[in-house]
């Protein structure tokens, strides 16, 4: 089993993380509100809504500690210069609709060395309004006892192209760290368990985002029927790769 260590590249991402304040700043006046809610250390799963590629390098500019990330192995939505980043700052890959369980199996391994591991529930960033969360964010918090952390990110698919006369606007708002959660049963009681601790952290984050970007978690009703278009993920269909009793096939 491979060995996940927390944290690492620890001089590597401090700087990016300082590059990160000045390089969004070259394109957008970034606010970030709710600072006062940040822990002072892990265990923390910080969990946030994912409506553009920019939404890491968000998490990056606001995170006070050495954040690691579970992300999609293969974004089909980040430009081209988007993997060079992200190899940079190394991330643990997950190959959506396979059912592999290597990401999960290191998420967890970091929260057990009290770390910081940010996370989308949402799975992917098909659509610009909050989605249902996938079941891996819950299963982390459950198996592993930590605190979460909700996060809202909205403005930065206004970013790019850049306007030299008006910037985009975008915001990150902090809320308040809530949880832990625990699971207990097996098979389907277990994860109608999962599922309802899903919908409490895709409701916290709402509760950070404006009400027309709320989705399938609007007070309208009418937003969350048009949500309803946007709810079927993507790689159920067609998954990112393939799984075998030993693991990820490529």
């Amino acid at each position: 089993m491979p060995e996940y260590r927390y944290p690492r590249r620890r001089v590597l991402r401090w700087v990016m993380h300082q590059l990160s304040i000045p390089a969004l700043a070259l394109f957008a006046e970034v606010k970030v509100l709710g600072r006062e809610n940040l822990p002072e250390k892990g265990p923390l799963l910080v969990v946030g809504n994912h409506f553009c590629f920019l939404d890491p390098v968000a998490f990056v500019r606001f995170s006070p500690w050495p954040m690691d990330f579970i992300g999609a192995a293969l974004p089909p939505f980040s430009p081209r210069w988007g993997p060079f980043f992200t190899a940079l700052w190394g991330f643990h890959k997950l190959y959506r609709g396979t059912g592999s369980t290597e990401a999960l199996r290191a998420g967890e391994a970091i929260l057990g060395q009290d770390g910081v591991l940010g996370v989308f529930p949402e799975g992917g960033s098909w659509a610009t309004i909050l989605r249902p969360a996938r079941p891996g964010t819950a299963y982390l918090a459950a198996r592993s006892g930590a605190k979460l952390l909700p996060v809202s990110l909205y403005g930065f698919t206004q970013v790019f192209p850049a306007r030299l006369r008006k910037r985009a606007k975008p915001v990150i708002n902090i809320g308040k760290p809530f949880g832990p959660f625990k699971v207990s049963g097996r098979g389907r009681e277990r994860r109608e368990q999962l599922d309802e601790i899903g919908h409490m952290i895709m409701q916290e984050i709402a509760k950070l985002l404006p009400e027309e970007l709320r989705g399938s978690y609007s007070a309208d009703p009418a937003l969350r029927e048009a949500a309803k278009e946007f709810e079927a993920y993507p790689w159920d269909e067609n998954p990112e790769g393939q799984v075998d009793s030993g693991g990820l096939i490529n």
